[in-house]
């Protein structure tokens, strides 16, 4: 357990097997073996391990609750709520289990029972920071008016008082005090930390996201990397508990409409791969399947999600520029919102496809006719329609299709996005279709 604590799985591995040749069935090196085999991409194996760890001691409710994980994180939701009712069965005080109780619940859209869950949590564990904060972060998703968003407030600085390190909550909290308008509010929270992390590169993003500084042409890849990674873990949970994150489906919808019949023929790149929620809808056109990511720790999950031919850490523009003519496709789903001015990364897209090849990619929306781009209080660029159609055309697309959709929800209200195609075809051809008909 030491070393697999130390983050030294094939140490670990080797140890948990020499116990279970010491001991056949030892219930705690099967249950922990399973849980290494599940982080290290082999989830099948990790829960075939814990089940029979189970059939020794059938009352562990961490066994119960790590099981339940597995099944979460591959998406079985009914499965995990079984195992984490199974963990309470046996273990009543077990506030991990509630918690991840109370998150599959509101991933599977029955807000009321979630929302009781996390009442009982916190009523059995008034001290355990991260239970405030996804209460927090459950009043504001599922918002029904003001008063819930500020009710997320003091869940975040109740969060942040039991746990000062407890970074994700400060974040919450300005952002859950900016769409109170309170910005000014918003602004010191983000300065103060600023104080005292100076080298910190999240708060000085987020203060500019809340217009207390001037906003960069794009996120820096300081900000984007730390927030990933420190996301890594939870990253798909956030997402489940945005129930209506649909970008990665509408994507591929959008790719299959202009792709001939799936026979995996094509060269893909997942273009901010994040933890690969995209390699199952694009599997099937792929002779070659690559994902790339600034997140290192994204990009171990996508691992072990498996699905991948190969697997980048790198920076978007820069490892598009060093991939001239090397792929039919590529998609980018929810990763241009962190670019402020398009024309670069666009530039590096089009010079990385091959004639004829597509560009897909979904970006939030800005209302007006404008050229305009804004960065908003999540951190995250809103783009104008018009921004995106001049960058794909200064950048050489043509055949560009912009529709307007929503992929995922925020405060409980759907966010606005654009869903962009484009070809990558020569210069004569984008001139032309850019020439009143």
């Amino acid at each position: 357990m030491r070393a697999h604590q130390a983050d030294d799985p094939d140490h670990a591995e080797q140890l948990y097997r020499e116990v279970l040749d010491l001991r056949v069935a030892q219930p705690d090196a099967l249950h922990y073996l399973g849980v290494l085999c599940h982080q290290g991409g082999r989830s099948d194996e990790g829960v075939e391990l814990i089940r029979t760890a189970l059939q020794v001691t059938p009352k562990h409710p961490d066994a119960h609750n790590n099981l339940g994980n597995i099944h979460k994180e591959c998406g079985r939701l009914r499965e995990a709520e079984a195992c984490y009712r199974k963990a309470l069965e046996h273990g009543p005080q077990h506030y991990n289990a509630l918690s991840n109780l109370a998150v599959v619940l509101e991933a599977q859209e029955r807000p009321q029972e979630a929302f009781e869950a996390y009442e009982k949590l916190l009523q059995q564990a008034p001290d355990f920071a991260q239970g405030h904060y996804l209460l927090g972060l459950f009043l504001r998703n599922h918002a029904q008016g003001l008063e819930h968003i500020e009710q997320s407030v003091a869940c975040f600085r109740e969060a942040y008082a039991l746990e000062p390190r407890f970074v994700q909550a400060l974040e919450a909290l300005s952002v859950s005090l900016y769409v109170l308008g309170r910005s000014d509010e918003a602004v010191q929270v983000y300065r103060d930390w600023m104080a005292r992390e100076p080298d910190n590169p999240i708060p000085r993003h987020m203060l500019a996201a809340c217009g207390g500084a001037d906003a960069p042409v794009r996120a820096g890849d300081a900000y984007v990397r730390d927030i990933f990674d420190r996301f890594a873990d939870s990253f798909d949970e956030q997402l489940l508990q945005n129930l209506d994150y649909r970008a990665p489906q509408v994507l591929a919808g959008v790719l299959n409409a202009v792709l001939p019949a799936p026979a995996a023929a094509l060269d893909v790149l997942d273009a901010g791969c994040g933890t690969g929620l995209c390699a199952p809808l694009l599997r099937p056109h792929a002779r070659q399947l690559a994902g790339v990511d600034l997140s290192g720790g994204m990009v171990e999950k996508a691992r072990q999600r498996g699905g991948y031919d190969a697997l980048d850490v790198a920076e978007l523009t820069a490892y598009l520029q060093e991939q001239p003519d090397a792929w039919d496709v590529v998609l980018s789903a929810d990763t241009l919102v962190y670019f402020g001015e398009l024309g670069p990364v666009l530039a590096a897209a089009h010079a990385a496809l091959r004639p004829g090849g597509w560009l897909v990619f979904s970006l939030e929306a800005k209302e007006g006719e404008e050229d305009r781009v804004e960065l908003t209080a999540s951190g995250r660029y809103r783009h104008s329609r018009i921004h995106a159609l001049r960058a794909l055309e200064r950048a050489g697309f043509g055949d560009i299709r912009i529709d307007e959709d929503s992929l995922r929800k925020e405060f409980g209200q759907p966010v606005r996005s654009w869903v962009v195609r484009a070809r990558c075809v020569d210069a004569a051809t984008a001139a032309a279709e850019r020439l009143p008909a």
